[in-house]
């Protein structure tokens, strides 16, 4: 496999001028515009013409994480404002689900707005949940390299985080919209298919799917299936290294269960459509994840950033083979699903177990979601991108779509 390590990012760059990058959503999800490129040729649609678009017996593959209202504000009683992001649990779980279960106290892993401004001591805010007055602390334990581990407790303490969050926190929109959420993004910035929570962003390419659209596509008898990944704040980390080999992936959480794995095994040879950038590196991950078991590299499920392009399967082991043993390994050990984390940068050079297309919205300049759609489309990301600026396409997480299928 060819090695990305020094690939410019320079060459992944283009105006984006802020007009263009769509601040609120339209009012009805599938009408939103389609780039459609198919082989060489690109053409516009509406996305409501998807299901007609897809190859016949595609299977689907969609990111069913939803967004946790992860903007907490507090104020300090001099009056200044901090804001705490709650990115991931720490202690005493630091699986999501259960994360959201526990009872007081909680560390959870947050980014600080104004941090200059809580030096130190413990903040307070009162809020109320379903009722009931609620006084939510918190306490910055310590500071690691891009974050803080920020303890959080409160009473009374039969009331759950998630509760909390519920009723206090803010959607995490992107920072580049430039504005504070309002009430309508509660529900158009999750997806009508969210169901774990645990992303602090939308998988923005789902945004457009509507019941209307899942039942059409079951009647064209295209097959879907649904993975998790939890998308952290690092999906909006620019590249800032002149070359790739600089820049360091974030971690992101990833549960794929065994029906997903035996679906993906009989789909082998026909269309796997990833809906999102998120969905693709969950079950790209998964070849990487069984190569590293297969070399007795690891027992866990768990990909680095460069291990596609450092690791060498042995001869005869392909997908096939990698799905099997990651169903036998979760067989053996009495699991439903695989619970890992991916760090998976796909860059042009590499090479696609199991992804066939893409849908996806469009992303950032210089960013590496960018160097993954060149990966599966080549040089004809800039011819894309160029036809979306001279169409008007809306761009970012609440704008228009694509459906890549080179």
């Amino acid at each position: 496999m060819n090695s990305p390590y020094q690939i410019k990012i320079e060459e992944y760059n283009y105006p984006l001028p802020d007009n263009r990058i769509a601040k609120f959503p339209l009012e009805q999800r599938e009408l939103s515009k389609l780039l459609f490129l198919k082989d060489s040729d690109i053409s516009e649609k509406k996305f409501s013409q998807v299901p007609g678009l897809l190859p016949s017996g595609s299977l689907l593959v969609f990111n069913e994480t939803k967004v946790i209202q992860a903007r907490l504000l507090f104020k300090k009683p001099t009056g200044a404002s901090v804001e705490i992001f709650c990115l991931e649990p720490v202690k005493p779980v630091n699986d999501f689900q259960l994360a959201f279960q526990q009872k007081p106290p909680v560390v959870w892993k947050c980014l600080v707005g104004n941090a200059k401004r809580w030096k130190s001591g413990e903040l307070e805010s009162h809020i109320v949940v379903d009722g009931v007055s609620v006084t939510l602390r918190a306490v910055k334990e310590e500071q690691l390299s891009d974050s803080f581990l920020v303890s959080f407790s409160w009473e009374p303490e039969t009331v759950l985080f998630s509760q909390i969050l519920e009723a206090s926190g803010m959607i995490p929109l992107p920072p580049y919209l430039h504005r504070q959420p309002v009430e309508s993004d509660k529900e158009r910035y999750q997806t009508v298919y969210a169901r774990l929570d645990g992303s602090v962003a939308a998988p923005t390419a789902g945004l457009h799917f509507t019941d209307e659209i899942m039942r059409q596509l079951s009647e064209l008898g295209m097959q879907s299936e649904k993975v998790t990944l939890h998308v952290g704040a690092g999906t909006f980390k620019p590249v800032s290294s002149k070359t790739i080999d600089g820049h360091e992936m974030h971690t992101e959480k990833i549960i794929v269960t065994k029906g997903v794995l035996k679906s993906l095994l009989r789909q082998l040879g026909k269309p796997v459509i990833p809906v999102g950038t998120t969905s693709m590196r969950t079950i790209e991950s998964l070849f990487w994840m069984a190569l590293k078991i297969k070399l007795g590299l690891t027992e866990s499920f768990e990909v680095n950033q460069w291990d596609p392009y450092e690791l060498e399967a042995p001869e005869g082991f392909g997908i096939k083979e990698a799905l099997t043993l990651l169903l036998n390994n979760l067989e053996q050990n009495g699991l439903e699903a695989l619970k890992g984390e991916t760090r998976l940068m796909i860059a042009p050079g590499y090479s696609f177990k199991l992804a066939t297309g893409l849908i996806t919205n469009f992303h950032q300049p210089k960013s590496t979601l960018l160097l993954l759609v060149s990966a599966l489309i080549g040089d004809k990301w800039k011819e894309a991108y160029d036809f979306a600026l001279q169409n008007n396409f809306r761009f970012l997480s609440y704008g228009d779509s694509c459906l890549f299928l080179p």
